[in-house]
C-alpha cells in the first residue's frame, strides 16, 4: 500500500463510526436536520445509484470504496445475487460485516480488505460502483481502466465539482486532519472516462457533485 492509501486508512479507520451514523436513523433530530440540509447531496446520489443500478434482481456488484457497506446492503436488499465491497480501511469492513450478518445478508456480501488496482476477482461484475470514491483518488486513470477491466455493463460514479462554496472549505477541513481530497471539471470528468474508454450514459448534476452512469465504449459503438 503506497503512503497516501495508508494515510487514507488511517483516516477512515478513525471517521469510520461517524461516517456511518450520517446514514443512520438512530441519531438525534438536530442531527438528522442538519445532515439533512449540509449533506444533501450523499442522500441525492445514493437515490441516484440505486436508480442507475436498476435492474438490482440476480446481478453481481462490486463496490469500490463501500465504506459502511450503505450502497453494498441495499443492493443486497433489493435482490443483488452477489455484493462485493472492497475498502482500505479495516473499520469500515468491520460496520460492512456486522450490518450484513444482523440482516443475514452475508451469503450474498463479500467485503475484501483491498485496493481495487491489487483486487483480482474470479469473474466479471455487472456493474461497478465508485461512490464517494474519486473524491479521495489523485490519480483516477489507472483506477478507472481497472473498473472497465472487470465490469460487464455499466459503472456509476459520482465526483466532487471544483468551484462550489464548499471546494475550498472541505479541501482545507480535511487537510487539517490529513486526508487529501480532490475536485473535479465536467470537462476533466468527460476526458477521464474517454480515456478509460467508457462511454457516458449518464452525467448529472447533483448539488455538488457530478454523477456518471458509463458503459463500455465498445458495446456502445
Amino acid at each position: 500500500m503506497t503512503d497516501s492509501l495508508t494515510r487514507q486508512s488511517e483516516y477512515w479507520n478513525r471517521q469510520a463510526e461517524d461516517f456511518h451514523r450520517i446514514y443512520s436513523r438512530d441519531k438525534p433530530w438536530l442531527s438528522g436536520l442538519l445532515d439533512r440540509v449540509f449533506r444533501r447531496d450523499m442522500y441525492e446520489r445514493f437515490a441516484f445509484a440505486m436508480a442507475a443500478s436498476e435492474p438490482v434482481t440476480g446481478r453481481t456488484f462490486l463496490d469500490v470504496g463501500c465504506g459502511s457497506g450503505v450502497y453494498a446492503l441495499e443492493l443486497a436488499r433489493r435482490g443483488a445475487a452477489q455484493v462485493t465491497g472492497l475498502d482500505i480501511a479495516e473499520e469500515m469492513l468491520r460496520l460492512c460485516r456486522q450490518a450484513a450478518a444482523a440482516e443475514n445478508l452475508d451469503g450474498r456480501c463479500a467485503f475484501a480488505h483491498s485496493d481495487l488496482l491489487e483486487f483480482g476477482p474470479d469473474a466479471l461484475f455487472d456493474v461497478t460502483l465508485g461512490i464517494g470514491l474519486f473524491d479521495y483518488i489523485a490519480d483516477p486513470g489507472p483506477v478507472l481502466r481497472r473498473m472497465r477491466a472487470i465490469t460487464r455493463d455499466r459503472v456509476i460514479l459520482s465526483f466532487p465539482r471544483l468551484g462550489t462554496w464548499r471546494a475550498p472549505v472541505r479541501r482545507l477541513r480535511l487537510s487539517l486532519r490529513g486526508c487529501e481530497v480532490h475536485f473535479y471539471t465536467r470537462r476533466r470528468v468527460e476526458r477521464l472516462l474517454a480515456d478509460a474508454r467508457l462511454h457516458v450514459h449518464t452525467l448529472e448534476r447533483v448539488g455538488k457533485l457530478y454523477c456518471v452512469v458509463a458503459t463500455l465504449a465498445a458495446a456502445a459503438d
